[in-house]
């Protein structure tokens, strides 16, 4: 009780910016701060093409019985949005060498804090809190302007999924 856990343990604190597997593997470098936001609008504007038809003409008519009039209302499909959008990110980082078409062309890619390679699960924690923290006030901009200022280039919901963007 009390002592150090043994080199290489999961229950080990992450070294800075992160100690390579064994066996001589070498550390990839972490991804730039530009590429990520040029590889991030790519990405963005992809998933607005995608979802554009969704939001072309979301008006209803509805009749208000108070004042006999009728109205047009907007509805959104913000929820559809949020899934495709989920979808792409998780998808692509999740089975496509953790990358997304924005990191691939700007040759990044998602790992675990170990160097593995981040499944399914690390991937979709990290897009899951990447949407909470969007859809909170402000929060979305705090996140993204996390990676100026940590040491290890990570968001905060790659803090959140123990994950790092690294050169492909």
């Amino acid at each position: 009780m009390g002592t150090p856990p043994p080199p290489g343990s999961p229950y080990e604190e992450p070294r800075i910016p992160w100690t390579p597997p064994p066996f001589g593997q070498t550390a990839p470098r972490l991804a730039g701060r530009w590429r990520r936001l040029f590889a991030g609008i790519v990405d963005a504007v992809l998933v607005a093409l995608v979802t554009s038809p969704l939001t072309w003409d979301n008006w209803r008519v509805v009749y208000d019985s108070t004042t006999g009039a009728m109205a047009r209302v907007p509805v959104g499909n913000g929820l559809l949005l949020g899934v495709i959008a989920f979808l792409y990110y998780w998808l692509l980082q999740s089975f496509w060498n953790g990358q997304t078409v924005g990191k691939r062309l700007f040759g990044m890619r998602v790992v675990r804090e170990t160097g593995e390679p981040a499944g399914p699960g690390p991937i979709a924690v990290r897009q899951a809190v990447e949407i909470v923290l969007g859809w909170l006030c402000c929060l979305g901009l705090v996140n993204l302007a996390w990676i100026l200022f940590d040491r290890r280039k990570q968001a905060l919901h790659d803090k959140a999924a123990r994950t790092l963007v690294v050169d492909a």
